[in-house]
């Protein structure tokens, strides 16, 4: 395979100006709709074959939301594509000033196995609206989905608009070590770090959806029953394998015990006694992530669930109970159903532990006191949360949805997924009817004017 060829082949493309109109963008996008309604079942098929996901899960996580995006997108791509009027500067009176929206050119979209098909389509379409070529890398650990998303994406596009190139961690490496007009990068911290390191090399812009240890307080004026049963959603779908979703518990010690208790009930309802037979309950996606979570059981005190089957890459619902911070289930992002039970009394405690890490990418408080609620809201930098539920914030496309420090860099979705495609190019028109001479040298004698003027526009 040879990259450069590719990547030269999207920038002769984009250079002649092949994306520019926008009603072509539109068709593609309607064609790349009818394309995926029709797959669904393949997707959803090749979703259970990469890591046991039940239609249910894949509708709801990856189908459906793909669908929404491009429908909303199809609908609004003419008003978010028009140049957007701003208020001109007094001084250059008379004017007028615009902001364009202009495409960045070649796009690199890397997307990362724990929601193969949503998290490659969903920037691709951003990027694609906004007028970009894109070269898509998809994860090698999904190989079933990587097919059709490959499948999805030749059956609609030019592959000098749009590639995907399947590979390993060379593929990775190569592709990275190519100079693109931007960067998409959804994955851990620890490879957002080595693509941002080679970003960075040409000054290439970046996105990056990355992760960390999500916080879920819960106090002790909470609705412990719907706590338990909403955290429960929230940490088991996908087999705890979601970059939002709760990663340690901080639970007020007079609710404790309620808790555990409701949480098992709801774990019962969920996915029945014995989760491991449950068609609803995903796998762990391979033996490799399977080893790495199960190291985090070794030598703690198990509140529930712990079993694990290693031919299967199967680990139960599990909550360990008051580890130490430098305990390995602490040390950084979980990225399975294994939960930390943590007790605390007081707000400072809560901070001990909050601030004994990075900034995450989501936080979640559930509470009866609003002013608690806020509190928290206000003390603790994060990609974004949600007060009294989980993950639910993901769904409003109104809201940008990333990171901040270690948990990310830039927030996408909805009309954000085609702004973070474009560079916003301001530009002033002036018109010649009036040309006011007091900018002009010589200067002498125009200070004090120029002092009143500055002193209104202040």
């Amino acid at each position: 395979m040879n990259i450069p060829k590719i990547i030269q082949a999207q920038k002769s493309y984009f250079a002649a100006h092949k994306t520019k109109d926008i009603s072509k963008r539109k068709q593609l996008l309607k064609n790349l709709l009818s394309e995926i309604t029709k797959r669904e079942k393949d997707i959803v098929t090749a979703l259970d074959a990469d890591f046991k996901k039940s239609e249910y899960e894949s509708v709801m996580t990856e189908t459906s939301i793909v669908i929404s995006e491009l429908k909303r997108t199809i609908k609004n791509i003419n008003a978010w594509a028009k140049p957007q009027s701003v208020m001109p500067a007094f001084l250059n009176f008379p004017s007028s000033s615009k902001i364009y929206k202009e495409p960045y050119g070649v796009v690199l979209v890397i997307s990362p196995w724990n929601y193969p098909y949503q998290l490659a389509f969903a920037p691709l379409i951003g990027a694609i609206a906004a007028g970009n070529t894109v070269v898509v890398k998809p994860s090698e650990l999904t190989p079933n989905t990587s097919k059709i998303i490959k499948e999805i994406i030749e059956a609609i596009f030019e592959k000098s608009h749009v590639s995907v190139i399947e590979g390993g961690v060379e593929i990775s490496t190569e592709l990275l070590a190519q100079r693109w007009d931007y960067i998409f990068f959804t994955g851990s911290v620890t490879v957002g770090k080595v693509v941002a390191k080679a970003a960075a090399q040409f000054l290439t812009p970046v996105t990056l959806e990355l992760g960390g240890k999500n916080p879920c307080i819960i106090d002790e004026t909470a609705n412990i029953k719907l706590a338990a049963k909403r955290i429960v959603w929230g940490k088991l779908i996908n087999g705890g394998q979601t970059c939002i979703a709760p990663d340690y518990l901080l639970i007020h010690s007079s609710v404790k015990d309620q808790f555990v208790a409701c949480y098992q009930k709801e774990v019962t309802k969920a996915y029945g006694n014995n989760p491991e037979n449950s068609k609803d309950y995903p796998r762990i996606v391979n033996q490799r992530n399977f080893d790495r979570l199960a190291i985090m059981l070794e030598n703690e005190k198990i509140l529930i669930g712990g079993k694990t089957n290693r031919e299967d890459n199967y680990i139960s619902p599990t909550l360990i109970d008051e580890p130490s911070l430098d305990s390995e289930v602490m040390k950084g992002e979980i990225f399975g159903p294994i939960s930390p039970v943590i007790s605390y009394d007081t707000e400072d405690d809560i901070d001990t532990v909050i601030s004994n890490y990075e900034k995450p990418l989501a936080l979640y408080v559930f509470t009866g006191k609003r002013n608690f609620a806020k509190k928290m809201i206000a003390n603790y930098s994060f990609g974004g949360g949600t007060i009294n539920d989980t993950t639910v914030h993901f769904a409003n496309h109104n809201l940008p949805f990333g990171g901040v420090g270690e948990s990310g860099i830039g927030g996408y979705h909805g009309k954000h997924t085609f702004d973070i495609f474009c560079h916003k190019k301001g530009v002033t028109k002036r018109y010649n009817w009036l040309d006011i001479p007091v900018r002009y040298a010589p200067y002498n004698g125009k200070l004090k004017i120029l002092k009143i003027f500055m002193k209104y526009l202040s």
